[in-house]
């Protein structure tokens, strides 16, 4: 389906999504609420990539809420789906935990230590936590829950009246041969992979064929509660099912109207629920997306149900500075929280909004943060001055508010880099980290270190937590003496410029101003001489005079920006590093 023409100002992905689906919605559901919908399953740490599922509908949703429209903002969890595997790198798991492989998520233990009651909550609550503080308004909706209570019987009843129709559908791409495998750019969904990796009659994630024909639905063993189980016969009229456990031998005879242990197989039961809830707008990731994937296969099983496929942008792969492509049944993989705990929630929102779904990018957990938190500083400068494009207005305005209002921000919003400076010299004494910050604008100073919250918070988590110890900066007990005397005449004169020139420019702005005039000067030049009017070699110069002065202070060739470094160490003690 076109999208159709934007009729307001900005012209963002957002805003041309959310003129279709409220085009869409009129459609099909005139006068009710517009249905938008994520799907995640807490089946180890919920991730970065996965927030993609949940973002894309979300920013869509509160694009809608702004229009005054109602509308809801579905977060089916897959609590439901069966434990397909121990993953590793997970606190408190072990190989013990294998014994649960088959068994729902919502009937596993949590990892040792959790406050939760289940597998599935434990995960789950790291998620909804971080929802909350990214603004994220949903609708929770536990498929154990819908499941065992029996909300989707007749849906279920229905499926196993028309599975010769299912089968017809997905028997069109059994005889296909697979495609060539490509990198993902999403991590493969843990209902796709059961297909792939899974083992025994689990292994057909699109039901189970055999000599008593085709079924969607597949019951927990009420033995052992694993789904290695296959139907041996069901009689439509009065819904008797048999089924016998292929991993503890056990077998029962149900009536399938009355019986609430199983599910209906994932590509059936995602397009039951697309009918079932009226979804007009869910995203995919790619691997949904290709010739005989869930969404596709879905989109013609979605009619058996009498319903329509919602409108399903596939999204692309969500990358971390420095690490491979994630996958949720690894251990190890950046999650929201693990995001928020460096980054302020306005940050990681723009990430996800500036970004078409198509268009994969990068969250930074190492130094490429400092530069991503410059770029956000300088276009909120430009939405203040008035200076900013329309699309990026968008992007920052989805960034830093939604339609409930504006997300809690920082008061005194800092440069990240020169927050992560003063908290790596400080290492915690924060009555060391008020000095510094208030030296920055003397005229200005903050009276207290909770204005820069919560970056400074996160800028300190950051050093803390994923800068190498041997790349944190420790200041100098003692002159290095046998340096200073190995100097010549040119670097005694550069020190002593710098020296001279201290009290009187000891602020940010004064101290950024003398340490890159210094090399200036002792070229004859004025330390206001611009770039342009310079030689080359002045930058050369530059950079010299800089690793001196960081061997000096810090025992290095390199450190935090010089200005910062100077201020944290305080003047006293500059000088006396320095040799005066």
């Amino acid at each position: 389906m076109p999208i159709v023409a934007q009729s307001t100002e900005t012209t963002d992905w957002v805003s041309r999504f959310a003129d279709e689906v409220i085009e869409e919605s009129e459609r099909r559901a005139a006068g009710k609420p517009v249905v938008v919908a994520s799907g995640l399953s807490p089946s180890g740490p919920i991730h970065l990539g996965n927030l993609r599922e949940v973002m894309t509908p979300h920013l869509v949703a509160d694009e809608i809420r702004r229009r005054g429209h109602q509308v809801r903002h579905l977060i089916s969890w897959d609590d439901y789906d069966r434990y397909r595997k121990v993953p590793a790198g997970v606190a408190g798991v072990d190989e013990t935990w294998a014994e649960h492989i088959g068994k729902p998520l919502t009937s596993v233990p949590a990892p040792k230590g959790s406050a939760y009651p289940n597998w599935a909550e434990h995960f789950k609550a790291a998620m909804v936590e971080s929802l909350a503080e990214l603004g994220v308004e949903f609708d929770g909706i536990s498929q154990t829950e819908q499941y065992t209570s029996g909300v989707y019987r007749e849906q279920i009843l229905h499926a196993m009246r028309h599975r010769g129709d299912i089968d017809a559908i997905l028997d069109q791409y059994r005889t296909k041969k697979a495609p060539a495998k490509k990198q993902q750019q999403k991590p493969v969904d843990e209902a796709e992979l059961e297909a792939a990796e899974g083992s025994g009659a689990a292994a057909e994630d699109d039901g189970s064929s055999g000599s008593a024909g085709y079924f969607p639905y597949k019951p927990y063993c009420g033995n052992c509660e694993k789904d290695l189980t296959t139907v041996t016969s069901y009689d439509d009229d009065s819904t008797e099912l048999n089924y016998a456990c292929t991993a503890c031998g056990f077998s029962e005879t149900v009536r399938l109207s009355e019986f609430n242990r199983g599910k209906l197989v994932w590509k059936v039961d995602w397009p039951m629920r697309w009918a079932y809830e009226g979804v007009i707008f869910e995203p995919s990731g790619v691997d949904h997306s290709s010739p005989g994937s869930s969404f596709q296969v879905g989109g013609q099983i979605v009619g058996i149900f009498g319903g329509e496929q919602p409108i399903g942008p596939m999204y692309a792969f969500v990358g971390i500075s420095g690490m491979a492509k994630m996958s949720s049944s690894r251990g190890g993989v950046p999650t929201p929280a693990d995001a928020l705990q460096i980054m302020e929630p306005q940050l990681l929102r723009w990430l996800y909004a500036r970004r078409r779904p198509n268009q994969s990018f990068k969250i930074a957990f190492d130094q490429e943060i400092q530069r991503l938190y410059d770029e956000w500083d300088r276009l909120d400068a430009k939405v203040a001055d008035g200076s900013v494009l329309p699309a990026d207005a968008a992007a920052h305005s989805r960034a830093v508010r939604t339609a409930s209002g504006e997300l809690p921000t920082t008061a005194r919003p800092l440069p990240y880099r020169t927050l992560a400076s003063v908290a790596d010299i400080t290492a915690g004494h924060e009555d060391q980290a008020l000095r510094i910050l208030s030296e920055l604008d003397p005229s200005d100073p903050p009276a207290s270190l909770d204005e820069a919250r919560p970056r400074y918070d996160k800028a300190e988590a950051w050093i803390n937590t994923h800068v190498p110890a041997d790349q944190r900066t420790i200041v100098r007990a003692e002159p290095d003496a046998d340096l200073l005397k190995s100097l010549d005449e040119r670097d005694r004169q550069s020190l002593r410029l710098l020296l001279d020139g201290l009290a009187d420019n000891w602020s940010l702005d004064g101290l950024t101003h003398l340490v890159y005039g210094v090399p200036k000067v002792q070229a004859g030049f004025s330390a206001d001489a611009t770039p342009k009017e310079l030689p080359a070699e002045i930058k050369t110069a530059q950079r010299s005079f800089f690793a001196l002065l960081y061997h000096l202070l810090v025992g290095r060739d390199t450190g935090p920006r010089l200005p910062t470094l100077l201020l944290a160490v305080g003047q006293e003690r500059v000088r006396a590093l320095l040799g005066e």
